[in-house]
Order: structure tokens, then sequence, then C-alpha cells
């Protein structure tokens, strides 16, 4: 006969290990997304104490006005780079740029309101898809694909509006102002749309596929996934964030500069490495981007309150993303290593 075990009772509360929680805790901050989230507390606190004012009714606004585009940049990444391939999306800027140009300078003097917003979404989405189609279906290098869009919008913007010019639309200006005396500004809302989506369609299992075919695209086509499809819907999925960025940018500057926009390729780009997400795919999600263009920004800010040059940003950004992909490539390799010792043990 096979031995019957009782299954063992659960330990009381009071008799449970201590720590375990703390350890909890270490582990996460040991972490890409809890280092880089514990360091942007910190840049935060360190900020505040220098520059009191950026949290006052009057300047809270306009200090998320100004973080908010660069958030939702590096989220627009994500999509691409998690499906892999390379994935690289340097149309991000110059598509964010061009949405400006768009509303201020076409949409805005053709009479078109609130309906700018689905057009301008619409656009967005429509340019993720054409750099998907290229991507997945003609097989074509994303980044060779996407630089080639990044050079059509910041062309066409330019040719839309030479300079800078135009007034904000009546959307704009509200997504530019606040609720609650200036303490919850509403330029927000699209984040809060961003996230929205992306939780839901996380729920769909859309993001598992994603981070599937990143991993490992063969491995995922054996099991049935539609490789191609689902790269096409994550370059969609991108561009239609990278509009909502476009979108808040009109907020943030209240007129059209076709300059603007390809500033933020580098940034999303190192705010995605400094998140903890692997550049080769497969690994990582929103968050982790999410506080590291917090983290570039407050670096900014920080910068600026001590009187260092603007011409130094461009340095911190890229030593800051060379520092990103060696603690990823460390991190990822004490994965591996751990992983491999479990299969050994086993």
């Amino acid at each position: 006969m096979t031995p019957q075990f009782a299954p063992q009772a659960a330990a009381p509360p009071a008799l449970r290990p201590a720590g375990r929680p703390t350890a909890r805790l270490a582990a996460w901050l040991r972490s890409p997304v809890g280092l880089v989230t514990a360091t942007a507390v910190v840049l935060a606190i360190v900020n505040i104490a220098i520059t009191p004012g950026l949290v006052t009714g009057a300047h809270f606004p306009a200090t998320v006005n100004l973080l908010v585009p660069a958030v939702l940049a590096a989220m627009a990444s994500v999509p691409s780079i998690l499906s892999g391939g390379g994935g690289l999306d340097l149309s991000v800027g110059p598509l964010l740029g061009f949405v400006d140009v768009l509303a201020v300078g076409v949409l805005l003097p053709a009479g078109l309101g609130l309906a700018s917003i689905p057009v301008c979404l619409a656009i967005g989405a429509a340019t993720g898809v054409v750099n998907g189609v290229l991507v997945a279906y003609f097989r074509l290098q994303p980044i060779v694909v996407t630089l080639g869009t990044y050079l059509v919008f910041a062309g066409w913007s330019l040719v839309v509006m030479p300079q800078p010019q135009g007034n904000e639309p009546g959307w704009a200006a509200f997504l530019g102002g606040a609720w609650a005396g200036g303490y919850v500004p509403r330029s927000v809302l699209p984040l809060i749309a961003a996230v929205a989506l992306w939780m839901a369609l996380r729920r769909l299992g859309f993001v598992r596929l994603v981070t599937a075919i990143g991993s490992d695209d063969r491995a995922a086509y054996t099991a049935g996934v539609n490789v191609a499809a689902v790269r096409l819907g994550a370059y969609a999925l991108g561009g239609l964030i990278a509009a909502l960025a476009g979108l808040t940018l009109v907020a943030l500057i209240g007129s059209g500069d076709p300059t603007v926009g390809p500033q933020y390729t580098l940034e999303a780009v190192a705010a995605v490495a400094l998140g903890g997400n692997s550049l080769a795919g497969g690994q990582g999600g929103m968050t982790g981007p999410a506080f590291g263009a917090a983290t570039l920004f407050l670096i900014q800010s920080l910068l600026s309150s001590l009187k260092v040059s603007s011409m130094w940003i461009q340095v911190v950004y890229g030593a800051v993303l060379l520092v990103a992909l060696c603690l990823n490539s460390s991190f990822s390799a004490r994965l591996r290593a751990g992983a491999n010792g479990v299969v050994s043990a086993a």
C-alpha cells in the first residue's frame, strides 16, 4: 500500500518565518524595475528639496505636462521592442511631432475641433501598421524601416510648417489645464487611456503573445501563434500610443513646432532600456520604461536646477543608455544562471 500522508497545516501567522516581506522587497529593489523606481523616487525627493516650487499648485501642472509626453513616448516604444526581431521603432519621436504639426497647422484651420483627435490617433495607428507590414510580412529590418518613417515624418513636418507657429486647439487648452487648484493636471488623461489600453490587452492575452514571439518566434509559431499578425499589432499599438503622446505635446507647447519631435526618440529608447526591458525583445513591460522616462526627466530637471548647461543632456542620455544596457545584460545573465542551476538540480 502507498503510505498516506496527511497534508501539513499552514503555520500560524505568528510562527511563519520572519523577514519574508523584507526579503521580497530587497529582491524587488535589486531588479531593474525596482531599481529604476527607487531611483526616480530619490531624484524626485532631491528635486523637490532643491526646487520646492515644482510641486506647488502654480507649477505642478507645467511639470506634469513636461513629463507626460516623454512617458508616453517611452510606452510607445515598448510593444515593438517587446515583439523581438530588433524592433527599435525610431519613428516614435517624429510621429509625435507630426501629430502636433498636423493638429495645429492643418486640422485646426480646417475647422476640425474634437474630431481632430480621432484623426490623429488613426494616423498614428496607420503608421504603426505600415511599419508592421514592412517588418512582419516583407521581413525588412525594423531599424531600417523605422528610420525611413523617421525621415518621412521629420521632413513632412517641415513641409507642413517650416517654422513654429499657430494656436492650440480648444481641446489642447483643456488638456493643458488642471483640476483641484492645479494639483490634478488634465494632461494625465491620455496617459491613463494608454495604461488602460495596455491593461485591457494584457487581460485579453495579446501582451502575452507579443512577449512570446519576442522570446522565441519559432517556438511561438510552432505553438500556433500567428507571429506576423501579432508583430503587426505590436507596431500598430506603438503608433497609437505615439499619437497620444503627440496630443499631449500640443497641450504642452500650445502651438505647432516641426523640430521638437525627433528629440523624443533617443529619450524613449534610453527610458525603455533603463526600465529593464530587454532591447532584444521578450522581456519587460510598461512600468519600468515609464519610470525610466520619469528618471531621465528628473535628471534633466536636476541639471537645470544646478545651472548645468543643456548641452550635457544628450551626454547624460547616452551614458544612461550604456549603463542601463550593461545592467540589463548582467541581470539577464543572472537569470539564465539561476535557471540553469534549477535545471541541473532537477
